[in-house]
């Protein structure tokens, strides 16, 4: 009998992986776990044969704790998730990870028809495999350092804005033409404290999207703006392959408070290339640096045009610092925004 043990954070597919490699005679599933710290602990009490492994997980992506378990505690990892793509970039990590197998996932949110067969047949084929030498032959030091902060690709994108003069009206013509199920927004206005919160409920009462000032652990999603309240800096974290967050005080930056440069370099560091970065009109130089660490780490940035700023400051110097790929009119953003998502 194959014991398995189901790592996934959505209880559906738990559930339906579940129930399909039950009608298996050989097949045992002992065990689930909705992210990597339950599932360590029921690895070492249920010593299963086999793991199925989702990316996409709070605490921890699957990518780490799989490179994790690798040089630890070796035992066969079959990925399962919308992300492994046949010869997609996250396929080949996880196969150089330790993964012996990779299956993405049904595109239909887990109506799986033949996948529980096709699921059965790759978790014999791991079972028999003895992944200790496997893992002796991984070189898991390519995977340390900054870049491990950004996962390579995730379906949870995220725009990032700065704005400043001129930008209360620029960012309510870019927020209210987008769709209700748009990917998450990060914003930072120059702007007072106490005013943040009236505009953000303006916003909120225009958009088809939820815009909220941000409070301190506030979850990036899709369908959900979120403005850096006046006064504090906001920056993103990660939490496995989940978005969140940091509002804090701090020394004024560009002698703004919140500033834009922050918010951008966090994204760079924790959303890479998933990220959309976004500079419209606004005076001085805040987010020039920090736009350009988002082009840096792979991310796609666009700077409002000129002749449709009121002040062509911030996005003049974003330009100049070699930040920005494409200069668009604000009556076009908002298109070419999505279109690059």
């Amino acid at each position: 009998m194959i014991k398995v043990l189901i790592v996934d954070d959505s209880a559906m597919v738990r559930q339906v992986f579940t129930r399909e490699l039950a009608k298996e005679r050989d097949i045992e599933i002992v065990g689930t776990a909705p992210d990597p710290y339950v599932a360590r602990d029921k690895i070492v009490a249920l010593r299963p044969d086999v793991i199925t492994l989702d990316i996409e997980m709070p605490r921890m992506d699957g990518l780490t704790f799989l490179r994790k378990l690798m040089k630890h505690f070796p035992m066969p990892v079959i990925i399962v998730s919308s992300l492994t793509r046949k010869g997609g970039k996250v396929a080949l990590e996880a196969i150089e990870s330790g993964a012996v197998e990779v299956l993405a996932k049904p595109g239909e949110a887990y109506s799986v028809g033949d996948m529980g067969q096709q699921l059965a047949e790759k978790i014999r084929a791991a079972a028999l495999i003895d992944v200790t030498e496997r893992a002796r032959k991984i070189d898991l030091g390519k995977f340390n350092g900054k870049r491990l902060a950004a996962l390579s690709e995730t379906t949870n994108k995220v725009v990032a804005i700065g704005s400043s003069t001129g930008g209360t009206e620029a960012l309510k013509s870019f927020l209210i033409q987008l769709p209700v199920n748009a990917p998450g927004i990060v914003m930072v206005q120059h702007m007072p404290a106490n005013f943040t919160t009236a505009f953000a409920e303006r916003l909120n009462d225009l958009c088809q999207i939820e815009v909220k000032e941000a409070e301190d652990g506030d979850v990036v999603r899709p369908g959900r703006a979120l403005l850096a309240p006046g006064n504090f800096h906001m920056v993103m974290r990660r939490s496995g392959a989940r978005y969140l967050v940091n509002v804090k005080t701090g020394p004024m930056i560009h002698y703004q408070r919140p500033a834009v440069d922050p918010l951008f370099r966090s994204v760079a560091r924790y959303v890479g290339a998933n990220a959309v970065g976004v500079i419209l009109t606004g005076m001085g130089a805040d987010g020039a640096k920090g736009m350009r660490e988002m082009k840096d780490a792979g991310a796609v940035t666009f700077a409002q045009d000129e002749a449709s700023c009121v002040v062509y400051g911030m996005p003049k110097e974003a330009v100049k610092a070699g930040g920005v790929d494409h200069v668009v009119p604000l009556n076009e953003m908002a298109k070419r925004v999505l279109q690059a998502l």
